[in-house]
């Protein structure tokens, strides 16, 4: 069942913010901090395909670098006692 909330002592900055991005996406400032509690807090599944999409274009974004068996080896015993 919906629960009613009120939120008290509010920014004024924020409320500006919020009632801009309602007016833009055509929503009531009710609508839109739910849409906005939605997007924060409650977890979107991605499908199999979405997920491997971001990967490649997270890679596609990372400059490339070499690192050698030598530096890993090393890096591995700095780390260790």
């Amino acid at each position: 069942m919906p629960a009613n909330l009120t939120l008290k002592n509010l920014p004024d900055d924020v409320y500006a913010s919020l009632k801009a991005s309602a007016a833009t996406h055509h929503r009531s400032l009710n609508s839109e901090i739910i849409a906005c509690l939605e997007r924060v807090l409650v977890p979107r599944r991605i499908g199999a395909e979405e997920r491997i999409e971001r990967a490649r274009r997270l890679r596609a974004a990372m400059r490339p670098t070499h690192i050698s068996q030598g530096q890993i080896a090393r890096a591995i015993r700095q780390g260790r006692p």
